[in-house]
């Protein structure tokens, strides 16, 4: 069944004198399962807040949101986050991390273990079980945030820009590898980021939304990502002229929507 976001709005009340912010107005949004549903948008569009509503963080002021046909009213284990800063527990070696949530379930020692072992070798970690995580690399350091968000087997994953603050050779092997994780996990996907050629790249779906409130203002269905795992190179892909061509009607209305709330 998926996800469903009817009609959801988010108004922030007013504060230290400051007027109420509509932050969401009237979004209307179906990730099925095995989407990658990746929200696109300049800053101050409501993409983190949308993000917020799907985990539960946020109640919307008016709408619903159905995971499966349940309303979501809270964060739960159907739903797991991967932010920009991994937020590991330094004090934690790599598989104590991953194995982290399973933990905070009641999951006994062996079994949370094994299960986090498995996504720690999924994720290419593997010789680094006990390795402490301040001792990593910033991706291998995200690609630990992946497992452990993984090991909660969430119906939706939830990611937070999480590439951003990686270099950008880093950047492209993470991409290769989260389409990867998803091709074989099968997981709905909700993706946030500023790039739109990673949006183009990852994403089998995405929306373009329109500065405050945010709207949904586009949407595009997008092969690339399915050329990529049935073997393109992904240079090849992002040098095409269909990518191409998209990239450019992309950041038009993104500049365009810009202009218009300056």
């Amino acid at each position: 069944m998926g996800l469903n976001i009817k009609s959801a709005s988010v108004v922030f009340p007013a504060a230290e004198g400051r007027p109420p912010v509509e932050a969401l107005r009237g979004i209307d949004l179906a990730i099925a399962e095995g989407d990658f549903m990746v929200a696109l948008g300049a800053s101050g569009c409501g993409k983190s807040t949308l993000l917020n509503l799907i985990a539960g963080f946020l109640s919307p002021s008016s709408g619903e949101i159905l995971l499966d046909g349940q309303p979501v009213t809270g964060p739960g284990a159907d739903r797991s986050v991967v932010f920009q800063k991994h937020a590991l527990l330094p004090w934690l070696n790599v598989i104590e991390n991953v194995a982290f949530g399973l933990k905070m379930q009641g999951v006994a020692e062996a079994k949370r273990l094994a299960i986090a072992e498995e996504y720690v070798k999924l994720l290419g970690l593997d010789g680094f079980q006990k390795s402490p995580v301040y001792r990593l690399s910033g991706g291998m350091q995200q690609r630990v945030g992946i497992a452990r968000a993984l090991t909660c087997d969430p119906k939706v994953l939830l990611m937070d820009e999480p590439l951003g603050a990686l270099d950008a050779l880093t950047r492209e092997k993470a991409q290769e590898l989260i389409l990867r994780i998803w091709n074989d996990t099968g997981k709905s996907v909700f993706f946030i980021t500023h790039s739109v050629e990673e949006a183009l790249f990852m994403g089998t779906k995405l929306i373009v939304m329109s500065p405050r409130p945010g709207r949904i203002s586009h949407r595009f269905d997008l092969p690339f990502s399915r050329r990529v795992l049935a073997g393109e190179p992904a240079r090849k892909v992002k040098a095409s002229p269909e990518f191409i061509q998209l990239r450019e009607e992309v950041l038009g209305i993104i500049f365009a929507d810009e202009e218009e709330a300056a």
